[in-house]
Formats: structure tokens, C-alpha cells, sequence
């Protein structure tokens, strides 16, 4: 069984910065072998890709909307996925979830995601 677990939302002013952790467990799972991603989801949106990282961390993709804002990084040896937020925008309101692709592929399509947390909700107030 895996388990992503992210934390580290919370309530910010927009122009502020938070950052999300992504810990992973699970008996025989590794983020290791996973690209891992972040997605977000805002009230009546459907759920919309953020940022992802090659199992390595040697390669990284961003949606347009958080480019030159969001930096996503990987500690293999803790089994963590990070997310840095800064300058953040009260559009950036959402729940913020965490997921790996067992797959060698870069994707950001959410059914292209094996596993998923369950959320943390990042409020930003104007």
C-alpha cells in the first residue's frame, strides 16, 4: 500500500510563500522509481496540473500560470516531494494534491498518475 501524505498548506497573504511537502510510505514503494507531480484543484474547477520531476530530479515541467513562481524538488533519501511557492496570487486558492507516475514519461495528464494524497488546502487572501 502507498501512502503520499502532503502538508504545509495554510493561509497566506497574497505576495507570500508556502511551502508543501509530499512524504511517501509504503512497503515497497520508492519515489525513487516515480515521477512525482503536484496538482491543484479550486472550488467548481476540476483539478489542474501544477509542476512534476523526473524520478532523478533531473528534469522539471511547470504550467504557465505558476512559471517563475513555483519551484518543485525531490529529496530521494527522505522520500519527500517539495513544492515552493512564492509570490502567490489569490487564484492560487486550492487544495493542493500530491501524485507519482510509475512511468518513465513526463506527463500531466491526471489519469497518467498512479498514486495520490490526499490534499492540503493553500488559501490566499488579497
Amino acid at each position: 500500500q502507498v501512502q503520499l501524505v502532503e502538508s504545509g498548506g495554510g493561509l497566506v497573504q497574497a505576495g507570500g510563500s508556502l511551502r508543501l511537502s509530499c512524504a511517501a510510505s509504503g512497503r515497497t514503494f520508492s519515489i525513487f522509481n516515480a515521477n512525482m507531480a503536484w496538482f491543484r484543484q479550486a472550488p467548481g474547477k476540476e483539478r489542474q496540473f501544477v509542476a512534476v520531476i523526473t524520478s532523478t530530479g533531473g528534469r522539471t515541467f511547470y504550467a504557465d500560470s505558476v512559471k517563475g513562481r513555483f519551484t518543485i524538488s525531490r529529496d530521494n533519501a527522505k522520500n519527500t516531494v517539495y513544492l515552493e511557492m512564492n509570490s502567490l496570487k489569490p487564484e492560487d486558492t486550492a487544495v493542493y494534491y500530491c501524485a507519482a507516475d510509475l512511468s518513465s514519461a513526463l506527463r500531466t495528464a491526471r489519469y497518467a498518475y498512479d498514486y495520490w494524497g490526499q490534499g492540503t488546502q493553500v488559501t490566499v487572501a488579497s
